[in-house]
Formats: C-alpha cells, structure tokens, sequence
C-alpha cells in the first residue's frame, strides 16, 4: 500500500511535571521530530525567541504562567502557531474554552494516547504549512497581479487569483472550465504549489489524448497479463498522485463506461488495478478541466462530485489589457 510522506517539525512541549514531559518527548522518538521542553509558560515563551516551533503542546494548569495563558498571549501578538492544549480528566471544559476562546488548534485528554497524539501533530504541522503557502500567495499577488506562471492585472485575472487563494488550502475538488489555450492546467499547478499536498507529486493525464481501451489502465492500473500486452504490473494515476494532486485534463472525454468506475474511487479513496484481486488504498486531491459543457456529457452523480468549487477562466479576447503580461493563454485567433 502507498504511504503518506513522513511529516517532519519543531514541537515544543510545556509541562511542569518532568515525567509527563519525558513521556511525550518518547512517544515522539520513532518520528521525525525536533522536539525541545519548557516548565512553564513563562519558560515556553523564552524558548519561542530562538526555536521555531511549528506546533506548541501545553498542559493547561501550570504555576507560573499556565497554558491558558501562555495561549492568550500568543493570540495577542498575532502567533498563529497551532497549538494542542492537555487537558486532565474531567476538565473538558476548560479544554474547549482554550479551543473556541483561545483558538487552540485542539486537545488530549492525560493519560495521553501515542498514536491519536502523533496524528495529532501531523495535521497540526500541515495546518500550519497551509498558513504559510496562503501567506505565501497573498505576497505573490501584491506583486504586480503575479501567481506563479500566472500573470494579469484585470479584474478577472484577479477574481481568478482569489479562487485559487481561497480554494488551495482545502482538499474539494475542483473543476476548471475554459476555452482551449486558457491556461486551465497552469492554474491546477497553482493550486496544487499552494496547497499542503505540494510537497507531494501532480500527475496529469489529458482524458481526450488516451484511447478508450487504455483510459482505465492509465487511471486505476493493471496487473501483468491483464490484457494483451500487459507484460509487467502498472500502477494507475491514482497511485502516481497518492499524497499529491491528480489532474483530469479534458474530463468530458472520459468514456462512459468508465465513469461509474470513477466515480467509486472518488467516493471510497480506493482502486482495483484491471486483472487484480485486491483494492488499493489511495490519497489524491483531484482537481479537473474541461473545455466543454460537462452536464451533456458527464453522469450527473460525477459531474457534481468533481464540480464542489469551480474557476472559470475568460478567453484571452475578453479581458485584452492582460495581453501584453498574460502568462496563463495561449496565442487566440481572431
């Protein structure tokens, strides 16, 4: 089975009890962590000066200055570090108010249970990640009406530039629909590079470039002798963009009998290569296109499952003061 990349961050764990603190720093030993300790909240925000924390686990009650404090003063000062508060049994509370008052990012319960506290941090840490790359995007937008390979300064290139903004950060399908030349694949590549799957792959596949017998193969696999030819094992797109982003260029050319095959692997996250016995779990944010009107060619069911948010990209002809910066089109004739 594919795995997820490991995730890697700077953890710092505030606690006054030095066996709790022992004990979380070993849950953590196997994992790729850099993980530093503070005694208190005072001690913690000293430490925050020099280490750059990605993810800040605090008891709530500590002498000193406690987690709920250490917690108010970051707010204060604008720290969107996550933060993961621990809470003592029959104190849930106190721990929710931390979440919804303080903007904690969540909570454990003492004792603290090793697997639900790394996964914890994990989507603490791509939480985080994702903060940043909208940081990151917002910076690239003041920059003369710059994202990536995109260029433009009109008011539709800049609507355009705030639907990748608000849409990157999130795992919904996309559906992006546009006039040939439009640039609809580079702005899929905008948001997978914003997004916290970038680290991971973007696959691509153009719908309209396949033959119909090799449309299933090329999305789910196949397993040697599946069908003539098949002279070794092949994973499927969906393997390829396990962890990252798999783009459907063209989508209104899927064949009709595909489509309720992929529909399932959208619903159910898993894939049966042609000719194998076993499903195969997989982890991809698919983002599509199309130049064409989808509801006459797509199943209903898909079309809604890959259109939950949609980016409309104007021909070139429509908003020509971008013409002498837009890097997104290609050449229109008249």
């Amino acid at each position: 089975m594919p795995r997820l990349p490991d995730v890697s961050g700077h953890i710092l764990i505030v606690d006054d009890d030095e066996r709790q603190r022992s004990a979380l720093v070993a849950m953590l030993s196997d994992c790729d962590f850099d993980t530093q300790v503070a005694g208190d909240g005072q001690e913690a925000l000293e430490r925050l000066t020099t280490f750059n924390a990605d993810v800040i686990v605090a008891d709530l009650v500590m002498p000193r200055v406690d987690g709920f404090e250490l917690l108010r003063h970051l707010k204060e000062r604008g720290d969107l570090t996550p933060a993961i508060a621990l809470t003592g049994f029959g104190s849930m509370e106190k721990a929710l108010s931390a979440v919804h008052d303080l903007k904690a990012f969540w909570y454990l319960e003492k004792p603290v249970e090793p697997r639900a506290f790394k996964i914890l941090l994990e989507r603490a840490i791509l939480y985080k990640r994702s903060l940043q790359k909208s940081g990151e995007l917002k910076r690239d937008l003041s920059l003369h009406g710059v994202l990536g390979d995109l260029a433009g300064t009109s008011p539709a290139m800049q609507q355009i530039f705030s639907l990748i903004r608000q849409v990157a950060p999130t795992s919904a399908p996309v559906l992006i629909c546009g006039e040939s030349g439009t640039g609809k694949e580079l702005v899929a590549r905008e948001i997978h590079k914003y997004s916290p799957r970038s680290e991971g792959p973007f696959v691509a596949i153009n719908a309209a470039a396949l033959p119909e017998t090799l449309v299933e193969s090329e999305l789910f696999g196949h397993e040697k002798g599946a069908f003539t030819g098949a002279m070794e094992r092949s994973a499927g797109c969906f393997e390829q963009a396990h962890a990252g982003t798999l783009f459907l260029d063209e989508i209104g050319e899927m064949p009709q009998f595909t489509q309720p095959k992929l529909l399932r692997v959208l619903e159910d996250l898993r894939v049966r290569r042609l000719g194998g016995r076993h499903e195969i779990a997989v982890d991809a944010r698919v983002l599509a296109a199309t130049s064409q009107h989808l509801e006459t060619h797509l199943r209903e069911e898909l079309y809604y499952r890959l259109s939950v948010f949609r980016i409309v990209i104007p021909p070139l002809r429509e908003h020509k003061e971008d013409s002498a910066d837009c890097r997104c089109h290609a050449p229109e004739s008249e």
